[in-house]
């Protein structure tokens, strides 16, 4: 009977997983991925790293702690450490104690998490392969249970579609905004052009000592130009 209950428990989990997962938002996905891992696991520490293929690096995107400071700053080289190692090797790791030990672990000085003892992490994969890590870490010992582990395995698998939709459209998404912001770029050097009778190199160094000495973006300095041209003609 209790066995009975631990697979609807399991079921019902994956269930959860599978209708939870639609988001095409890269960090609403990872933030309820996150909430999943913690409802099954428990644990002290959940971070998620997502793999930047163009870098062969992980990168922090999420994390069940507060750390939006170290968010997209903390990266792992593939191979580098625990999680770089599962990644590399497209194998899960789990340690019940003194992680930190483990001769492939990674000190960052940042995360308070280094210090925790047991460590599982396990990788974030599709049908192409590798996308990310998802570690799991708890402050004092911990024997991780067979459904712990399983489930945990089962969703790194289950995810790997849908975070790699995910990070298609925040490809696209930022291939966008780069073409948006050229275009506005360039049409603020040719107002600055014509008005100060500049070359395109001179105006557009012009911009970037404005956005410099203002603290304000690019982006946002070429605004006020285009503002500024439509006011006063």
């Amino acid at each position: 009977m209790l066995q009975k209950k631990q697979i609807q428990k399991e079921l019902e989990i994956l269930y959860k997983v599978a209708q939870s997962v639609h988001s095409l938002e890269i960090g609403e996905l990872l933030e309820e991925l996150a909430h999943i891992v913690d409802e099954i696991s428990q644990a002290d520490s959940i971070l998620i790293y997502i793999l930047d293929p163009k870098k062969n690096e992980l990168i922090l995107r999420s994390s069940k702690n507060p750390h939006s400071n170290l968010l997209k700053k903390i990266k792992i080289k593939l191979g580098e450490g625990i999680t770089g190692w599962v990644a590399q090797e497209k194998k899960m790791v789990v340690l019940s104690q003194n992680a930190y030990k483990d001769s492939r672990f990674k000190h960052f000085s940042s995360l308070p998490e280094d210090t925790f003892e047991a460590f599982l992490s396990v990788p974030i994969m599709n049908k192409k392969g590798i996308l990310g890590v998802i570690n799991v870490q708890h402050k004092k010992p911990h024997v991780h249970s067979v459904s712990e582990i399983n489930l945990l395995s089962a969703i790194g698998k289950l995810v790997g579609g849908a975070v790699d939709n995910a990070l298609l459209v925040e490809e696209s998404l930022s291939l966008k905004e780069a073409l948006e912001m050229r275009k506005i770029v360039e049409k603020a050097k040719g107002i600055l052009m014509k008005r100060k009778n500049l070359s395109e190199d001179e105006a557009f160094k012009l911009i970037q000592k404005e956005s410099m000495n203002s603290r304000k973006s690019i982006k946002e300095i070429a605004e006020i130009i285009i503002l500024a041209q439509k006011i006063y003609t």
